[in-house]
């Protein structure tokens, strides 16, 4: 009986130190920080990476449905000539790096139901509708799979010629483990208020272009060790082939403070992994805000996987996906 009593003692005492410990790792972000206030204002307001409401994707038969609806606003980022060839009724041109100045200064954002980025393929427009939306626009949203997803003309040069399965023999099927949590980026705006470092933060991703988020999935899969890549899918999906030394992310969950975000480096860029690119990019801009060195693996696991995922019904892009709704020229 003694012997027990000692063993429960000494398991009380472990515990103790270990939930010690805990609280210390957790605690080791500076909540002062522009880092730490960043992360809290977020979380406390809305926390939309980390909710059900992303990604915020709208489906091109949605839009077909409402192209009289004066509330439903269309924007197409696309360049001028490409916009020029052939865009949806009523969408407007504006160039991506100039969406917010839009949002501020030529339309009140808070009279549309609905207003959709539109882009080639869904991807930059997924990052700018993220940004807009950590901004405090929750009515922005971007179109599935782009202008891809319209009509064959588009798709042609984007979704049908991106999509691949030439790497099964470079993808890995056995679980990597989630690391130790570390230290975070350091954000210097200048500003002491969590609201004004956002939109400080935000500005200047609104100011990088989105093509240096990229990184091609031949280059990724080539060069696995470059990368602390993160697969932003669920177990099933990661588990039937990933890119070697990736890391498990759970969609919606594991990029909150109380959960895995701190694991992630800030030495090494940090590649998003997804089914389609399009949920990665909401959170490349996410982690872009917070400081991180990240990038968008394009067309996500559709870029090697294509046959597979197409199979299984996961987001895989094929011509069923192309709508071949009319355009105006």
């Amino acid at each position: 009986m003694k012997n027990i009593k000692s063993y429960f003692i000494l398991l009380f005492m472990a515990a103790v130190v270990f939930s010690g410990f805990k609280s210390i790792q957790q605690q080791d972000v500076d909540p002062t920080s522009e880092f730490g206030k960043l992360v809290a204002y977020l979380e406390a307001n809305g926390n939309f990476i980390n909710s059900d409401m992303a990604p915020a994707i709208i489906t091109p038969e949605e839009i077909k449905d409402n192209l009289k609806n004066d509330k439903y606003l269309v924007l197409d980022i696309r360049s001028d000539s490409w916009f020029s060839y052939g865009h949806i009724k009523n969408a407007k041109n504006v160039e991506g790096p100039k969406l917010l100045e839009y949002f501020q200064n030529e339309i009140d954002p808070t009279a549309y139901d609905k207003i959709t980025i539109v882009c080639y393929s869904g991807q930059s427009a997924a990052y700018y509708t993220s940004l807009l939306r950590l901004y405090g626009y929750n009515n922005v949203y971007n179109l599935k799979w782009g202008m891809s997803s319209w009509a064959d003309d588009f798709a042609a040069n984007i979704w049908t010629k991106n999509t691949a399965n030439d790497y099964s023999d470079k993808l890995e099927t056995t679980a990597n483990p989630m690391p130790e949590k570390g230290n975070v980026p350091t954000i210097n705006t200048g500003k002491t208020e969590a609201k004004d470092i956002l939109q400080q933060r935000i500005v200047e991703a609104f100011a990088k272009p989105y093509k240096e988020f990229v990184v091609n999935p031949d280059v990724a899969v080539e060069n696995p060790s470059d990368y602390y890549v993160v697969n932003y899918m669920n177990e099933e999906q990661y588990n039937t082939g990933h890119v070697k030394g990736a890391v498990l992310y759970q969609p919606n969950k594991s990029l909150s403070s109380t959960e895995d975000l701190y694991t992630l480096p800030t030495d090494k860029k940090v590649l998003v992994n997804c089914l389609t690119g399009q949920h990665a990019a909401y959170v490349v801009a996410y982690l872009q805000v917070l400081g991180y060195d990240v990038a968008n693996l394009a067309y996500g696991a559709n870029g090697y996987m294509n046959k597979t995922l197409v199979e299984k019904g996961w987001n895989g892009f094929s011509k069923d996906e192309i709508k071949n709704f009319p355009v105006v020229e």
